[in-house]
């Protein structure tokens, strides 16, 4: 294990820090990152050791950047290449829908007509755990954005938020669902990919030099969210579920028009008034995609070649 020094404290303290991204393997860096996440983001109160919670944070912020700069370099020479006028960026972002990583996955056909309900209690239960939270990214990342993105992002919050009334609240909507389902995830029990999703959605909405990554990242999940909301809603029909199903349902159609109003009010005049950015949208989207595309392939993995779940 590697130490920090906690040079601000008055006993000089030595604080015992996480391992180095390049120590840890996926799987622990990911937990690790997934248990930091939570306890960061939580309500808390303060206490003694604040000094050593920030030397903590310090070195698992150190961590969690490794992990998004490699992740960076991966897409890079296709972010570097995508049009920087408006028009054009809006065109491309837009035809991810068909163009982007894990689009058309055979697992959410799969999910409407053939999956058992214990396989997809256990999709469910991989995609609940590693739900970063929608509106507190969308609220994360507005943070300082200029008024136009900015109004666009708050409409949206709005909409996450029920337009103020509890019932229609869409966390809590996912959670009923999860609670019908019996469904208790645990970070130690949700695989690999799902949790790094989480934690890059995360790390952009809290790093201030990753909001553009986050418009974009969010952006494309508002763009690409209903063919597999509407596929899983309509497994859950064919399994029984009930209203609880309103949550998938509700994102095949809804997120529609989030998507052709944050692209036209959130991404477009962004692109218009600083064409660099497009490239940092561009990157964010595509990380989004990519790490998508690797939970859909875990999933269809264990799904497909897993008979402790099977039916």
């Amino acid at each position: 294990m590697s130490t920090i020094e906690a040079s601000r404290t008055t006993a000089s303290t030595r604080v015992e820090a996480p391992p180095s991204a390049v120590e840890m393997d996926d799987r622990e860096l990911h937990q690790r990152l997934a248990h930091w996440n939570r306890r960061r983001l939580s309500v808390a109160k303060p206490a003694d050791d604040w000094r050593e919670t920030l030397a903590r944070d310090q070195a698992m912020l150190l961590a969690e950047g490794a992990f998004i700069e490699a992740f960076r370099a991966r897409i890079a020479e296709r972010a570097a290449a995508v049009p920087i006028d408006a028009d054009g960026f809006v065109a491309w972002f837009e035809a991810l829908k068909q163009t982007g990583p894990g689009q058309d996955d055979p697992l959410f056909p799969w999910l409407a007509e053939s999956a058992g309900f214990e396989q997809m209690r256990w999709f469910l239960l991989q995609e609940v755990a590693g739900e970063a939270g929608f509106d507190d990214l969308v609220a994360l990342t507005q943070i300082k954005m200029p008024v136009q993105a900015k109004l666009e992002l708050a409409a949206n919050y709005w909409d996450e938020m029920g337009r103020g009334q509890a019932g229609g609240m869409h966390g809590p909507m996912l959670a009923r669902l999860a609670d019908a389902l019996a469904l208790y995830p645990t970070i130690e029990g949700t695989v690999t990919a799902s949790l790094a999703l989480g934690n890059t959605l995360v790390a952009f909405a809290t790093g201030r030099r990753y909001a553009y990554q986050s418009v974009g990242a969010l952006g494309v999940v508002e763009l690409t969210a209903p063919w597999r909301a509407a596929h899983v809603a309509e497994g859950l029909r064919r399994l029984g579920v009930g209203k609880e199903r309103q949550y998938f349902a509700l994102h095949a159609t809804l997120d529609i028009k989030h998507s052709e109003t944050w692209n036209s009010e959130v991404l477009r005049p962004l692109v218009a008034a600083d064409p660099g950015c497009a490239r940092y949208i561009a990157e964010g989207a595509l990380m989004r995609l990519t790490a998508g595309a690797a939970c859909f392939e875990a999933y269809r993995s264990e799904l497909w070649g897993g008979a402790k779940i099977a039916d």
